[in-house]
């Protein structure tokens, strides 16, 4: 016979009436652990590197690791592991926590978060979440006529984030008869991943000036799918949207944009403007976990028109007759089959923000670049790239090999504990990346990071030295 389990120590369960207070408890002990530890860190990013952070882990756990004969019970387990997490893990709310489109997440949207995975509707059929397809049903329609305002029957499906919508607008471009992608060298990478996944050629790269696709090259003769990008994610650039919709058009070709970083300017009844062009798309990726803050994941396609190609019959999902009886059907809904109800904490951030909130936010990010941007242009140890075009600044050391410095840099920040830079190459060159989504800082929390990368830039010079 296996082991018996006591009463006592009988896993609680977060469904049923007491469900929520099951997790209240629990929930409450890994706040409580989390609140305690991130009161002693001491930067952004653990020090030490990769090793010093497996070692800490493997100290917490012991022998015999993950999986012991017998469990520690839950409140042991929650408290030393949320304690290890949030100790090793990045801080996204820190401003020097700067590197990625990994921004902090709003309080409201984690909140919602829980309630989505406590009741845990599975989005692939109406009687696993009746209420939740309902919601994520007015979800899209609202984020469809975001993109796409003029369109009679637009259309928006949730993905996994701007790898997947790019996935699945590719696709659907196939399904249309476009088969020949061709996108700058500016693309995100996933472009050229869901070629490959779709059993499509490579890719044709046109080149990218300044970080942005030049229209002129284009060259298109018809049955082309070209991927443009509102918001790279080296540089923040966006395309010449409305040069490159012109283009598809009179070539008959399908536009997909890559908006996953720069689509929540669409908010923005100011910054929307940036975004001139997008509405001629065909599909559109978005990506609320970026600008948005979101807990990961919350990416978004939106279409111009409805979306059929995803359709596919499972008689214990959709079956005809209850479709025909008015079930809805849940499975032409995503390429994923059991997905999370993501709809949950995108919706109840849009409700209590409203658009002029999240508008609000998206504009403080981009307006805090423009003056980092300025300080690091008057900074007699660092070259600007450029004017933002959203929330990214770029430098680089000024004197030297600029390349390996950046780099070198970089690397040490992340070794000491000290800052997250991200690392960019644009036209051929290596800079250092500041991608600003902390809506609360203000540029005074730069200054001192720009004087540090300049001071280890002097440093990394003279160590150059012969």
């Amino acid at each position: 016979m296996g082991a018996s389990i006591s009463a006592s120590a009988e896993p609680a369960l977060a469904g049923g009436p007491a469900g929520a207070a099951r997790v209240r408890a629990l929930a409450d002990a890994a706040m409580t652990a989390m609140a305690d530890t991130a009161a002693t860190r001491q930067g952004p990013v653990p020090g030490g590197g990769p090793a010093a952070v497996a070692a800490v882990l493997a100290a917490a756990l012991g022998e015999p690791g993950l999986l012991p004969e017998r469990g520690v019970g839950e409140r042991r387990a929650l408290d030393e592991l949320t304690r290890v997490l949030t100790a090793g893990s990045v801080d996204p709310g820190h401003p020097w926590c700067a590197a990625h489109l990994h921004g902090p997440i709003l309080a409201v949207a984690a909140a919602a978060d829980l309630v989505g995975s406590v009741l845990n509707p599975s989005m692939d059929s109406w009687d696993q979440a009746p209420i939740a397809s309902e919601l994520e049903r007015e979800l899209t329609a609202t984020l469809a006529r975001l993109c796409f305002p003029d369109a009679v029957t637009p259309d928006a499906v949730l993905t996994s984030g701007g790898t997947e919508s790019n996935l699945v607008g590719l696709l659907l471009a196939r399904e249309h008869g476009h088969t020949r992608i061709v996108c700058g060298a500016n693309a995100h990478h996933s472009v050229a991943r869901a070629a490959w996944l779709l059993g499509l050629p490579a890719p044709r790269v046109v080149p990218a000036e300044r970080g942005r696709l030049r229209a002129d090259a284009l060259d298109l003769s018809g049955g082309e799918v070209v991927v443009a990008t509102a918001g790279t994610t080296d540089a923040g650039t966006i395309d010449p949207l409305p040069e490159i919709a012109r283009a598809a058009r009179r070539a008959g070709a399908w536009l997909h944009v890559d908006a996953s970083y720069g689509g929540a300017a669409l908010f923005s009844r100011r910054l929307a403007g940036r975004l001139a062009g997008l509405a001629q798309a065909d599909s559109v990726a978005l990506d609320l976990h970026k600008f948005g803050w979101q807990p990961i994941a919350a990416g978004v396609l939106a279409t111009r028109e409805t979306i059929t190609a995803l359709h596919v019959r499972a008689d214990y999902l959709n079956a005809g007759d209850d479709t025909e009886a008015g079930l809805p059907d849940l499975l032409g809904r995503s390429i994923r089959t059991s997905r999370r109800p993501d709809c949950v904490k995108i919706a109840v951030t849009l409700r209590a923000l409203g658009r002029a909130g999240i508008a609000g936010l998206v504009e403080r990010c981009c307006d805090l670049a423009r003056e980092v941007a300025r300080e690091a242009g008057r900074h007699p140890d660092l070259e600007l790239w450029g004017e933002p075009a959203l929330s990214t600044v770029l430098v680089r050391p000024r004197h030297g090999d600029a390349a390996g410095h950046a780099a070198a840099i970089r690397r040490r920040l992340l070794e000491d504990g000290t800052a997250v830079v991200g690392r960019a190459t644009v036209d051929g060159a290596v800079w250092l990346k500041l991608t600003l989504l902390n809506p609360r800082a203000t540029v005074d929390d730069y200054r001192g990071l720009l004087d540090l990368v300049g001071n280890l830039a002097d440093e990394t010079a003279r160590r150059a030295m012969p």
